[in-house]
């Protein structure tokens, strides 16, 4: 099984654990940035920062997140947690 199809397998894992108790956005976001899918990753950050979800206190030393360093969204959410772009 290649790379993309076990985070594939790992988001239907996220999807089918969410119905049954709480997982946060944060792990959908990563997957969704493992698969090189910008956009979707911010839709999950943004949900985690709705949650107040603590591990946005790691976006600014997380490497998983360079992707969307760049990212205006990005820089955005950085701004609203209070941490400086």
């Amino acid at each position: 099984m290649n790379e993309r199809s076990q985070a594939l397998q790992a988001l239907d894992e996220l999807k089918a654990l969410s119905k049954q108790k709480y997982v946060s956005p944060n792990s959908f976001a990563v997957v969704y940035i493992g698969l090189s899918e910008k956009d979707q990753a911010l839709v999950w950050l943004e949900k985690a920062y709705e949650d107040r979800s603590l591990s946005l206190a790691y976006l600014k030393a997380n490497p998983v997140w360079d992707p969307l360093r760049s990212d205006p969204p990005f820089q955005d959410l950085l701004r609203r947690i209070g941490l400086p772009p």
